[in-house]
């Protein structure tokens, strides 16, 4: 605790058990609507945030749109420096932000430091492509005009961001908006508040010490009514929102009634196919962490296991031994692999999913406890379970957010890709096979379905230079990487006459 409270100081956070926020970025608050922070590490009260109100609302928009009529006129490239020094300030505070994401959410402290990394990673990144928002030159077929296309910003991207991930997928979409011109108002998951206030604690000094206006970057915090009020908001002409798909089919509805934008990064149910030409401990590895990262909590977690029949009994053997090594307990400790879920209604979603899976033919082959005693009081940290199930249950149909691993087997790879397509969403997908006719197979159009898609490499842990996100029920939105930044600007089409005559399109006369 001692730790905690030191990390709570350099990040700016009052204190342990203290009220930490005034629901909204640097606007005192006068609502009293207020939610205590519970770790689910210990148990113990972590501090309190006052939610925003309709008033903190009102004047956190009329801050960002301020802010956005100086921010869009600095030239990229300045803007991209602006992002390079907050990408210095999380390089100095990375363990103090890394333990309170471990803390607050319960992710191990590697994963918390790997979270704030992928900060830096997209900082860097950003930086880079200030330089190279591009657009297109074209020949025009009318004689002495010239056409090209170029990149406005859209001015306020909303953010939605999910626990699970409390920190980094703000800052993907955040510092790509900022270098294209936007200026951005997040309202985090209300399980995760803290990290995201000691977020914008390191933003502020940032924006202070280069004379900028705090609305280009701007938090409010809330439940799901702020939420909804985001995505009805005409001022907000890109919401991107992270979350379960039914949060998103939701959000997606409200947005497309105003005709907005909406980006949209959902739920998965992502599986890993194991041929009998596959590097079985290279295999297990992948499985392992995909598996019971983050306890299960992260949309690229590994829940499906489709495992060919000539090497199932060997890897199973391989996977239960595996199993029974990990150590679960404090995240806090480098020593433990599991940490808690976010709260006891994860821990509850968890135990009815076990339960319904019996119900539908299945069958658990280990763990699926709930822990308690010595270093378990928060009531918040289970056994990882290993299931036998059929693609068909409609448990299995499902995403539950907990690590359970539901594992099937397969005769011929293409009875494996059709089991492996055959639920609602497609977000990450991988094969482990040494075979390359089968690898080339599972990427070709005839294989995986997912927005990612993996040889010989899990499900989780995508790097930033790639754009992030999946298809079906996972929403079709690209966060992060490749040419994502397009969804945060808007195209404009333009053609001058450099000409002394005025030739219509198409050849058409039109004299008077």
């Amino acid at each position: 605790m001692q730790k905690i409270a030191q990390v709570f100081k350099v990040l700016g956070i009052k204190g342990i058990g203290e009220s930490v926020c005034t629901g909204t970025n640097w606007i005192s608050a006068v609502g009293t609507t207020q939610r205590d922070i519970i770790s689910p590490v210990d148990g113990k009260k972590a501090g309190s945030v006052i939610y925003a109100s309709v008033t903190e609302y009102e004047a956190v928009m009329k801050r960002a749109k301020d802010a956005f009529h100086v921010w869009k006129q600095i030239p990229a490239p300045k803007r991209g420096d602006i992002v390079r020094q907050y990408g210095n300030i999380l390089r100095a505070n990375k363990d103090a932000l890394g333990m309170l994401v471990s803390y607050e959410m319960g992710k191990s402290l590697q994963e918390g430091r790997g979270e704030v990394q992928e900060m830096i990673d997209i900082c860097d990144y950003a930086v880079g492509l200030s330089r190279q928002l591009y657009g297109l030159t074209m020949h025009s077929e009318r004689h002495g005009h010239r056409m090209y296309e170029q990149w406005h910003p859209l001015g306020i991207v909303g953010i939605i961001s999910a626990f699970n991930f409390p920190v980094a997928v703000w800052s993907w979409n955040a510092m790509i908006a900022a270098v294209c011109g936007n200026v951005s108002v997040w309202k985090p998951s209300e399980k995760t508040p803290l990290s995201a206030i000691a977020c914008m604690n390191l933003m502020k000094s940032v924006l202070e010490a280069n004379e900028l206006p705090e609305g280009v970057f701007t938090l409010v915090n809330g439940d799901a009514e702020i939420g909804r009020m985001m995505a009805e908001d005409r001022c907000i002409p890109l919401l991107s929102a992270t979350g379960s798909t039914r949060m998103g089919k939701a959000v997606g509805r409200i947005v497309a009634e105003r005709l907005g934008k909406s980006l949209l990064e959902l739920g998965g149910n992502n599986a890993i196919i194991i041929s009998e030409h596959a590097n079985l401990d290279m295999a297990l590895r992948a499985v392992l962490f995909g598996a019971v990262g983050t306890a299960g909590q992260r949309c690229t977690t590994t829940r499906r296991l489709i495992v060919q029949e000539q090497v199932y009994d060997q890897f199973m053997k391989k996977l239960l031994k595996a199993y029974k090594q990990l150590k679960i307990g404090n995240p806090l400790d480098e020593h433990n692999h599991v940490g808690p879920l976010i709260d006891k209604d994860a821990v509850r979603a968890f135990s009815s999913a076990l339960d319904q899976l019996k119900r539908q033919g299945g069958k658990v082959l280990f763990g699926g406890k709930v822990l308690s005693g010595a270093g378990y009081e928060s009531g918040c940290y289970v056994q990882p379970a290993i299931c036998e199930a059929r693609n068909t249950y409609q448990i299995v149909q499902e995403e539950t957010f907990a690590p359970i691993l539901y594992v099937m087997k397969y005769k011929k790879l293409s009875e494996a890709i059709a089991m492996h397509n055959d639920v609602k969403q497609g977000l990450s997908s991988a094969i482990f096979t040494d075979n390359l006719r089968e690898a080339e197979v599972f990427l070709s159009v005839m294989g995986s379905d997912c927005g990612i898609a993996n040889v010989n490499i899990g499900t989780s842990g995508a790097e930033i230079g790639g754009a992030f996100g999946g298809e079906k029920e996972t929403g079709g939105g690209r966060e992060s990487g490749s040419d994502s930044w397009k969804a945060y600007m808007r195209r404009q089409t333009n053609t001058i006459n450099y000409g002394d005559t005025l030739p219509l399109a198409q050849g058409i006369k039109f004299g008077v």
